[in-house]
């Protein structure tokens, strides 16, 4: 009986030994993360390196355990219920969103299970119906906005204070993107008419109206160019646009930071490095478990003010020391 009892123990410590071993043999589920940008992969590639480097401090380490699923639109809003549809497919754990809000709400769309973390968007979320609220999110969004739209008075005040004899400014933007109406219908005359200055508003529909436009502002030779928020058409159109102002040596304004790698003269809003790399923090929470619908919706806490002093130079303006100083960066 002794033998027996001793022979049943010694079985039963070899069988629990094996399925330990057989346990720690399995290969672990590895997270994928589904990245869906707006844009194209040369200009999001810093933006999604500060993503992967942020996870990589928190322990995730790309092609080791945790795994990306790259879809870039190329400026394609009719793309991203195909794209969305493809990350669903692959059954992703995580849906990171870098675009604006039409682009989120194409993935709300598609999936209401499938969280989504989203960075890139300027307005205001709650308005857009992405999210409940920004503390309590409610549904499967949550992420960081970039308040776009409401530094618009500020970027106005940071245009006149580096260009002082600046009184006439041409605004482009396109009617169709609602950011973009609201920052030029609401946002900006109240600031312009407490600076002194004069508004005018130039309306394109499409890339074929930017020359359009060019033509136009030639004519009336105004002191400055302002681009507020204007979703795809203007993004896409920008360099074209900094080119433009660069050759008619125009002072111009941006929220776009591409821009001034472009040649244009000024750039404020969020930090774009920053609010990207807080996509990890909510990544990091959700794959512990954490809900989206409990994860507040964070806004920027750091700004970025970026003067291209090359770009000054070539047009003939002479920036204010101080302004020079208050810079976060000058460009050469």
């Amino acid at each position: 009986m002794k033998k027996a009892g001793v022979s049943s123990i010694l079985i039963a410590v070899i069988l629990l030994v094996l399925g330990v071993i057989a346990e720690a043999q399995q290969p672990k589920k590895v997270p994928r993360i589904g990245y869906l940008s707006s844009g194209d992969p040369a200009s999001e590639s810093a933006r999604s390196e500060g993503v992967r480097l942020a996870l990589r401090e928190l322990g995730y380490i790309e092609g080791q355990n945790v795994a990306f699923e790259y879809r870039y639109a190329e400026r394609k809003q009719d793309r991203s219920p195909e794209l969305t549809a493809e990350l669903v497919r692959l059954k992703v754990d995580i849906i990171v969103v870098a675009g604006g809000s039409g682009w989120v709400q194409a993935v709300k769309n598609t999936t209401k299970t499938i969280p989504i973390v989203m960075v890139g968007v300027g307005g205001d979320p709650v308005k857009a119906g992405l999210v409940e609220s920004l503390a309590r999110p409610g549904g499967n969004v949550t992420g960081v906005t970039l308040l776009t739209r409401e530094l618009g008075g500020k970027r106005l005040e940071l245009f006149k204070e580096a260009v002082p004899k600046l009184a006439r400014v041409a605004v482009f933007y396109d009617p169709a993107n609602q950011n973009s109406i609201a920052e030029v219908k609401e946002v900006l005359p109240p600031v312009a008419g407490a600076l002194g200055l004069t508004l005018r508003s130039w309306e394109v529909r499409n890339a074929d109206g930017f020359e359009r436009v060019f033509v136009a502002l030639n004519k009336e030779r105004p002191d400055g160019l302002y681009v507020p928020p204007g979703g795809p058409l203007i993004f896409a159109n920008v360099k074209r646009v900094a080119n433009f102002a660069l050759k008619s040596r125009l002072p111009s304004m941006y929220n776009i930071r591409e821009a001034i790698d472009a040649g244009g003269l000024m750039y404020y809003g969020a930090d774009l490095a920053d609010s990207y790399r807080r996509v990890a923090y909510y990544v990091d929470r959700i794959l512990k478990g954490a809900k989206p619908a409990d994860l507040p919706v964070e806004q920027p806490t750091k700004f970025e003010l970026v003067i291209n002093l090359k770009t000054a130079k070539q047009i003939g303006l002479t920036i204010p020391q101080s302004m020079l100083y208050r810079a976060d960066k000058v460009i050469k």
